[in-house]
């Protein structure tokens, strides 16, 4: 079975009928949620249910959950934490563990959902020009240091049965704009780059899966990473990362082209999956159009990316919860 080339998401808390029938017809390779999706254990537990159900498989279903900002579970249901920066610089030297601790629970609370794959870790180089959007959601400023909490936060998810995601390849810390709105560019030179940036993301690139940046790199290309073939192979090649690459949202906008454009330009530079949501159903029924199913290489890594997949191992979440106390001083971590 091949897979459609996309990752899409839902509208409310269940699938209507004409999502249902679309993801039947279309077999996305995964599904992701949003806060728009969440509402209580069981609601969340039911829709999961329904995305696999249209596909008829154990589909990949990924969230955003970073921490501060950008957490889709949040409180009182769910635990409620820190900016991944602030947490960390209240661990001070113990923030290793301290960051396996908290995606492990990370993990835990997701996979009691069924949510077996978290959007992180993310591992973008703090630097004075970094935007506000961003600053607080990176680990550090040094590649070394970064790289060493990616991989606990990367490990933690991965003992509790969660496929982390690698974002954003290949850096998106050396810019003063938000993707979202507008289109970065890094006019950093490429050797800098590969010494600072791309450290990180050379280290874990054993990772499964990535996320790509939409970000322009003018000493490698004058198009945005995501639309980018030199970009993606030297991701590929200087990098070394061979796990499955999707793409940051192709409905930023950042991305001045139209929903089948930036599918297909995407998948033709070298991202394996694309990832579309927060968009009307003609607008996904356009990307899944245009993106078609998987080529064998994609679909080698997909099937690679599923096979990391594990059963969590035992953990007593008091003990847990305990020593990641005791690690933050007393100090409440969310």
């Amino acid at each position: 079975m091949t897979f459609g080339a996309t990752i899409l998401d839902a509208d409310g808390l269940r699938l209507s009928k004409d999502e249902a029938a679309f993801f039947r017809e279309a077999d996305p390779f995964g599904f992701i949620l949003f806060a728009r999706n969440i509402d209580t254990p069981d609601q969340v537990y039911g829709l999961c249910s329904e995305f696999r159900e249209a596909v008829g498989r154990e589909a990949p279903i990924t969230i955003d959950q970073e921490g501060g900002r950008v957490q889709r579970l949040r409180g009182p249901t769910w635990t409620d934490w820190a900016p991944p920066l602030d947490f960390i610089r209240a661990a001070g030297d113990a923030a290793e563990r301290a960051m396996y601790l908290r995606y492990r629970y990370i993990a835990h609370e997701l996979k009691a959902l069924t949510i077996d794959s978290n959007c992180a870790p993310m591992v973008d180089l703090i630097v004075k020009e970094t935007h506000t959007f961003l600053r607080n959601r990176c680990y550090g400023t040094s590649p070394g240091d970064v790289a060493a909490l990616g991989r606990a936060a990367a490990d933690g998810m991965l003992d509790g049965g969660v496929l982390p995601v690698l974002k954003h390849i290949p850096g998106h810390g050396r810019t003063d704009l938000d993707s979202h709105f507008d289109l970065p560019r890094v006019g950093t030179d490429l050797d800098e780059l590969k010494e600072t940036d791309f450290a990180p993301f050379r280290a874990l690139n054993d990772l499964p899966m990535g996320m790509t940046a939409h970000v322009v790199y003018d000493d490698v290309d004058d198009a945005p990473a995501t639309l980018s073939r030199d970009m993606m192979q030297l991701v590929r090649d200087e990098i070394g990362f061979d796990g499955l690459i999707m793409t940051d949202d192709i409905g930023m906008k950042a991305l001045s082209g139209t929903v089948p454009q930036n599918a297909r330009g995407a998948l033709d530079a070298g991202c394996d999956v694309v990832l579309h949501c927060n968009a009307p159903l003609k607008d996904r029924i356009a990307c899944a159009n245009a993106a078609g199913q998987m080529t064998a290489a994609a679909q080698t890594r997909a099937e690679a990316a599923l096979a990391a997949r594990r059963t969590p191992d035992d953990i007593d979440i008091a003990e847990l919860t305990a020593e990641l106390e005791t690690l933050l001083s007393g100090r409440p971590y969310g």
